[in-house]
């Protein structure tokens, strides 16, 4: 029988950024319970997203897949006709799977955004699901048992009522339990109707210099925030309010932890699904808060915190990691044996010796992948290049120099050969782990959103994808599969 050490709560945020808590050198935000978990466990400095956009990242976190080998290239758009009763995950295990299958109790609480939201999937019993994924922070529609309610008091507190319903109910069990504490928080809306005054009020003479007041950037979408300075700070007292207001929730878990003595015996995990620009280089979204696609270190790096009271030296970890390491760190450290797919190369490995801080110099990875749709990045602790199929445009960042990503080194001849060398690794490393029937590259992934299947999985090629309108779109989806797939025979003969 598994040992009761073994719990554990995994914490994702909406949309929440590196920058944007307090123990990660942030002086605007309120975060007491996140900058002690930071403090007193594992708080990861260079972690990544596998995609900045909230659908295929969480996908990535649960599978140890990237998009293109799990198909969720997108968000998942349900804002107009409600949940999607495709279940993107079919026939795909997660790492939650394995946990059910060795005796966890496993209970979900709050935004799944993975399709079918309306049951509980892949490994969970006790689900209490967001039926969209997103949406106000009051009259929430929220599936409980089977049954679609809508939340009339703030969502960021039902969704930790539920998860004390269930710790109540099963912290004592012979079993160990398994709690996945997904917050809506601090995803928009973000005007004071959406959130309670004394939270807002917290932030009432708050300079946010957190948060730069850049020009646009050229490439902004249409859909992101504009505004005169009032209305700016307005949205910016919204989203520290909505953050402050899920560290206090979080707050709660681990008192009751605490109070039941069990805190020793879980491991508590934190993360956010993708990052986040609050103004940063002059957008207000992540990685589809501009046309084409974007993958600065804003949308792309998020924070990450491991915390187990009692066995985990206190530790900065600069290790570059990604959200595709997580389901073989997890396992391994519970000491559970996964099944995975023959048929996929997966991209992550375990960085347990960090935990347990034996010898980690070969834990984590020389360089970091991620990918939107036709948008992919490749990079190490110092260079980054990012590759847009099937013309550019191309970015180059010296990390060192400018690590504000404000010039593109891209036509600089000083950089020519790292640079050679990144895009090569970067279509070798992506040739070899695709799905060819899914390869975003090869898809109509303009950040609108998707709304079906992917590919030949679905037979959906044609529509499955919402879009912006951009300079950088091709008229014809076939036209875009055709160029790429010319240009990745070239890079092949090369």
């Amino acid at each position: 029988m598994l040992e009761k050490k073994n719990n554990v709560i995994f914490v994702i945020a909406d949309d929440l950024g590196y920058w944007a808590l307090g123990s990660y050198g942030n002086k605007d935000a309120i975060t007491p319970n996140l900058d002690r978990l930071a403090h007193e466990g594992k708080k990861f400095e260079n972690f990544f997203c596998a995609s900045p956009v909230c659908s295929p990242a969480r996908a990535s976190i649960f599978t140890g897949r990237i998009p293109s080998q799990h198909g969720i290239l997108d968000w998942l758009d349900e804002w107009e006709n409600g949940t999607t009763t495709e279940e993107y995950l079919k026939g795909q295990n997660t790492f939650v799977d394995i946990l059910s299958k060795n005796n966890y109790t496993c209970c979900m609480s709050g935004k799944w955004h993975m399709g079918a939201a309306e049951k509980p999937q892949n490994g969970f019993k006790y689900w209490y699901s967001h039926q969209k994924g997103g949406g106000p922070y009051y009259n929430a529609p929220m599936y409980k048992d089977g049954e679609l309610v809508y939340e009339e008091e703030y969502i960021t507190d039902k969704i930790t009522d539920y998860a004390l319903e269930f710790l109540e109910k099963h912290s004592n069990d012979k079993n160990p339990f398994f709690l996945s504490l997904n917050y809506t928080a601090p995803h928009s809306p973000w005007n004071s109707k959406n959130h309670p005054k004394e939270l807002l009020d917290l932030y009432e003479n708050c300079e946010f210099l957190s948060c730069p007041r850049e020009t646009y950037h050229p490439w902004k979408i249409a859909e992101t925030f504009e505004g005169n300075e009032e209305e700016r700070k307005d949205v910016l007292k919204g989203y520290f309010a909505s953050l402050t207001s899920m560290d206090l929730n979080i707050g709660r878990v681990l008192k009751f932890l605490e109070d039941k003595k069990i805190l020793e015996d879980t491991l508590v995990i934190f993360t956010s699904d993708n990052g986040m620009n609050m103004g940063h280089h002059g957008i207000f979204g992540k990685g589809n808060g501009t046309s084409p696609l974007n993958m600065y270190d804003t949308s792309v790096k998020i924070p990450f915190i491991m915390y187990k009271k009692g066995e985990f030296i206190p530790e900065v970890v600069d290790k570059l990691l990604s959200h595709y390491d997580i389901r073989h760190t997890i396992l391994e450290y519970l000491k559970l044996d996964d099944h995975l797919d023959k048929n996929i190369k997966y991209p992550g490995k375990s960085f347990k010796n960090i935990l347990e801080n034996k010898n980690t110099e070969e834990t984590g990875h020389i360089v970091i992948y991620d990918e939107y749709g036709p948008t992919r990045m490749i990079r190490n602790d110092r260079f980054k290049y990012v590759h847009r199929y099937p013309d550019g445009p191309y970015e180059f960042y010296d990390l060192q120099k400018d690590p504000d990503e404000k010039i593109n080194a891209i036509d600089n001849r000083e950089y020519s050969e790292i640079l050679k060398e990144m895009r090569y690794e970067l279509l070798s490393w992506y040739s070899q782990h695709v799905n060819p029937e899914i390869d975003g590259a090869t898809l109509p992934v303009y950040g609108g959103g998707q709304k079906k299947l992917a590919g030949k999985w679905g037979k959906y090629d044609k529509d499955a994808f919402g879009r912006y309108s951009s300079k950088y779109i091709f008229t014809s989806d076939d036209e875009l599969r055709e160029k790429v797939i010319e240009i990745k025979l070239e890079s092949k003969i090369q």
